[in-house]
């Protein structure tokens, strides 16, 4: 029996038209919409392309979005500065720097930026006092990947209080603030990472397994417990043919997509997961979706905040 499968768009949708009236009160009440403040350094693709469907949903939305371009060549303190301009800002409620920054930045650069952007506009939930919220389950901005999988899990009727949960990994972005989430909402929750010796064990005995590791196709059916919900956060390109036709059957979708682009986008977990797991959210149409529609609800619940 194959998987249920999350629709992730259907569910950004809703949350999309939850906010609209938000925002069209806050327009009426503060004459002006919430305002986003994107900054975007270099030319990375994969940046370009999230970046314009953070523009296009938060014009969608009826936020005003602007966005902020450096070179590849910007220097650390000229993002910095760019990042103060909008601190400052009153028409901007919110703002998101688009990761990765160029490696010459440093390895300490996007913590610098998360600690330069003041937490009231703080819309991707990174800040380290709206870390420190979330902890004591507080927080008014969260991390936007992990709060909308519990969007997708709550409005999809997956029971998580009394379940056991495991976040394969630790990352600041997601794999740390996703565990405290699950936590909050009374699941026993573990969290694995490389060093976990016998994960595939660890894993298998997950009611909700939430892979975040980056590594594409990484989880199997040997990692899954049969019947439990499998939510795949990761998103790696393939461009390699072979890759491809080792996890494809001949005559599937998948690999006619590939045909088509001449590269597939796919998550941590192996397609064959499919016929263990209980449900599962695809890559692409799951998870991604969700992160969007929940830096538009960060961006309006920034500007109720600032406005009183």
């Amino acid at each position: 029996m194959s998987a249920r499968i999350f629709d992730g768009v259907a569910v950004a949708n809703e949350i999309r038209a939850e906010v609209a009236p938000e925002v069209e009160a806050f327009r009426a009440r503060v004459g002006r919409p919430p305002g986003l403040g994107v900054v975007l350094v270099g030319q990375n693709p994969a940046s370009e392309m999230y970046v314009r469907g953070k523009l296009k949903a938060a014009g969608e939305a009826g936020l005003r979005a602007d966005l902020e371009r450096l070179p590849p060549t910007a220097t650390l303190r000229e993002l910095l500065e760019a990042v103060e301009r909008l601190n400052h800002s009153e028409a901007h409620d919110g703002i998101l720097v688009q990761s990765p920054l160029p490696a010459a930045m440093g390895p300490d650069a996007e913590r610098r930026v998360f600690d330069t952007i003041r937490p009231e506009k703080d819309v991707d939930g990174f800040h380290p006092l709206n870390v420190g919220r979330l902890v004591q389950n507080r927080a008014r901005l969260v991390a936007c990947t992990p709060s909308g999988v519990i969007e997708l899990l709550e409005r999809s009727n997956i029971p998580i209080a009394g379940r056991r949960a495991v976040v394969v990994g630790r990352s600041d972005l997601v794999g740390k603030p996703m565990a405290l989430l699950l936590l909050h909402r009374h699941a026993t929750v573990t969290i694995c990472h490389s060093r976990t010796p016998q994960l595939a064990a660890v894993t298998a005995e997950a009611d909700i397994l939430v892979a975040a590791i980056g590594r594409p196709a990484f989880v199997t059916p040997e990692f899954v417990k049969p019947g439990a919900t499998v939510i795949d956060v990761g998103i790696t390109s393939l461009t390699d043919r072979v890759s491809v036709e080792r996890l494809f059957a001949p005559g599937s979708k998948r690999r006619e997509t590939f045909d088509r682009r001449g590269s597939l986008t796919i998550g941590d977990v192996h397609p064959s997961v499919e016929e263990v797991a209980g449900a599962l959210s695809p890559v692409p149409g799951g998870v991604g979706p969700l992160t969007i529609a929940m830096l538009m609800k960060n961006t309006v619940t920034a500007a109720q905040d600032r406005a009183g």
